[in-house]
């Protein structure tokens, strides 16, 4: 277990709890606000907002705790039927000032991605998850790679032959990628037979990999200053830690999301008026709260399909399947619902929609590597 990433999921619960504002639960009442002296006549002070009964018990300080991390009173029953069903309905919503029945889009947004990062670290699994492929199955498929290069070798050698326009081009990136296919081939087949690595990485294991093309200079990072890439080759040399520092990365600065994918929605409305930034801001916690539980919710599936064989296997792709293809219907729902559009405005939004989401991605996985090999 990951005991930062605990901890992570433990702050999350008590930010999202602190954004939270109380619903109104307090216990008996006094006749002034034990903060500001004022006279008070119900659960809370109408001059400072403090709870006219302040608990001083130590099984309060621990209910507090629990409260912060795992509850967000009955609101999240009523929240999340609509995030997962309705969220037009319920982003529109909380625009529009209907707010005290349900949890804020940010301290959701907060609570739900701290618990995501939480229950990977607990289960021990891991935000980038790497094929863990024996060798033998690794030099199997290196073999199959193989053969396919040179049967495209082949074919574009017969089009040069023909005199096809173009291709002599195509046939050196062939040859290119059938070079590049059978090093790999030799290496991996030549670590097969080899003793220990004098780094102690497995032989031919994707760590060896990734420390061999480093050391031979076949790794070309093209992105930031001389002095960062020579930060990201270094850390890559040490392949495992270069994957820990960018989980831990990525842990940390998953709220990046948000600031990246506002100006994108709001493109999609640049020409329609009464609608404001806030409001796209609202639109986007809440989706990216629907899609960390829709990670949870393929994380589960996979779980079902490496459970066995048969059909746990088939229940887990099916439900895969089904997860993956309500990212599309929860975007269509959800533009729909929130900004009050025509079927057809909200089907092109979608497309558009899916398509900057690629980009935020895109991004963010680029921020992501900087900061956490840069760094």
């Amino acid at each position: 277990m990951d005991i930062e990433a605990a901890g992570g999921a433990v702050t999350g619960g008590l930010i999202a709890k602190a954004v939270e504002r109380p619903t109104g639960e307090a216990g008996e009442q006094t006749r002034l606000c034990s903060d500001c002296g004022e006279p008070v006549s119900g659960k809370f002070c109408s001059n400072c907002g403090q709870p006219t009964h302040v608990h001083r018990t130590l099984l309060h300080l621990v209910e507090e705790v629990l409260h912060g991390v795992m509850h967000f009173d009955a609101r999240i029953w009523r929240t999340l039927p609509l995030l997962a069903f309705n969220p037009g309905r319920l982003t529109r919503e909380w625009i529009q000032g209907k707010r005290t029945r349900y949890i804020s889009p940010l301290a959701m947004f907060l609570f739900t991605v701290f618990v995501m990062f939480f229950i990977m670290s607990f289960g021990g699994g891991s935000v980038v998850n790497v094929n863990q492929r024996s060798l033998d199955e690794r030099i199997v498929e290196a073999r199959q790679t193989v053969a396919e290069a040179e049967t495209l070798v082949a074919e574009a050698e017969r089009s040069a032959q023909a005199g096809t326009p173009g291709s002599a081009a195509t046939l050196d990136v062939y040859k290119n990628t059938l070079a590049g296919a059978q090093l790999r081939l030799q290496n991996l087949e030549a670590a097969k037979t080899s003793g220990p690595r004098p780094d102690g990485l497995a032989a031919g294991s994707w760590q060896a990999e990734i420390a061999d093309a480093v050391h031979d200079d076949r790794v070309n990072v093209g992105v930031g200053d001389k002095k960062m890439q020579t930060k990201i080759l270094h850390k890559l040399s040490n392949p495992d830690f270069a994957l820990y520092k960018v989980q831990q990365t990525l842990y940390k600065f998953a709220f990046l999301l948000v600031p990246l994918s506002i100006p994108f929605v709001w493109l999609l409305f640049l020409w329609k008026r009464g609608f404001t930034w806030y409001d796209h801001g609202v639109f986007v916690l809440y989706s990216l709260t629907f899609m960390a539980l829709l990670g949870l919710g393929l994380m589960a599936a996979g779980a079902i399909s490496g459970a066995g064989q048969g059909w746990r296997a088939a229940v887990g792709g099916t439900l895969s399947t089904v997860l993956m293809l309500w990212v599309p219907v929860h975007m269509f729902a959800q533009l729909k619902g929130t900004y009050s559009l025509r079927i057809f405005s909200a089907l092109w939004r979608t497309f558009a929609l899916l398509i900057f989401c690629t980009i935020v991605l895109t991004l963010f996985i680029l921020a992501i590597i900087m900061l956490g090999l840069g760094a």
